[in-house]
C-alpha cells in the first residue's frame, strides 16, 4: 500500500479559492484606502474578515498533512469570514441608498469573464464600466445630450463595491465546493489517526 504517514499537504497558492480569497483581500483593502473612514471601526472588520479568508485558506491547506478535521474547520472559517465581508459591502451599499447589482445583472457576468488578477485589474474594469455608464447618460435615449455630466473618476462606490461583492460570490461558491470535497474525503478516509493505524498495520505486515 506504501501509504505515506504525513499526507501531501500545503500548495495552498495554486488553489484557485486562494487565489480569489487573495484578490478579494487586496479589492478590500484599495476599497475602505477610499471610501471608509481610516478609524472607522467598519474598515477594520472590513480589512480583518477580508484577510481571515486569505490565512485559513493557508493555514487549513498545511494543517491537511496531519488533521483532515483541522483542514475542513479552517476552511469553513475562511468561508463564514468571506460571509462576514460580504454583509459589509451590502450594508455599505444600504446605508448609503447606493444600488446592489441583482443575480441576473450582466455586469457581474462581465466581471467574472474578466478574470482579473490583481486588484488594479479591477479598478480599471470598474473605471470602464463608469466611463461607458457616463457615456450612455450623456447620449440618453433620444440621442445625444446638451446636458453636461461632469465627470468623477475616483468616485464611484456603487461600482466598486458591487465588484467587490462579485468577487465574493466567487470565492464563496470555490470554498463551498472545497468544503463538501474535504468532508467526503474525511468520511472516506478518516483523519490522521486512522491513517496512522494503517501505516503501522502495514508496516508490521
Amino acid at each position: 500500500m506504501n501509504e505515506p504517514l504525513i499526507g501531501k499537504h500545503g500548495g495552498y497558492r495554486k488553489l484557485k479559492s486562494f487565489q480569489v480569497a487573495q484578490l478579494v483581500y487586496d479589492v478590500t483593502v484599495r476599497f475602505c484606502d477610499r471610501y471608509i473612514e481610516k478609524r472607522s471601526r467598519t474598515r477594520d472588520q472590513m480589512v480583518q474578515a477580508a484577510r481571515s479568508g486569505v490565512q485559513n485558506i493557508a493555514e487549513g491547506s498545511k494543517a491537511s498533512g496531519t488533521s483532515k478535521k483541522m483542514e475542513l474547520k479552517l476552511t469553513n472559517v475562511a468561508r463564514s469570514s468571506l460571509e462576514e465581508l460580504r454583509l459589509d459591502y451590502e450594508d455599505f451599499l444600504r446605508h448609503r441608498g447606493l444600488p446592489q447589482w441583482n443575480r441576473e445583472d450582466p455586469r457581474r457576468a462581465e466581471l467574472i469573464a474578466r478574470r482579473c488578477r490583481t486588484a488594479e485589474e479591477v479598478a480599471a474594469w470598474v473605471r470602464e464600466v463608469h466611463e461607458r455608464e457616463r457615456r450612455s447618460e450623456q447620449r440618453g435615449p433620444n440621442g445625444p445630450s446638451t446636458k453636461s455630466t461632469p465627470s468623477t473618476p475616483s468616485t464611484y462606490p456603487d461600482l466598486a463595491a458591487n465588484a467587490a461583492l462579485v468577487l465574493i460570490a466567487v470565492a464563496c461558491s470555490l470554498l463551498d465546493r472545497q468544503i463538501a470535497a474535504q468532508a467526503e474525503a474525511f468520511v472516506e478516509q478518516g483523519g490522521f489517526t486512522e491513517r496512522l493505524y494503517r501505516v503501522r498495520t502495514e508496516r508490521r505486515r
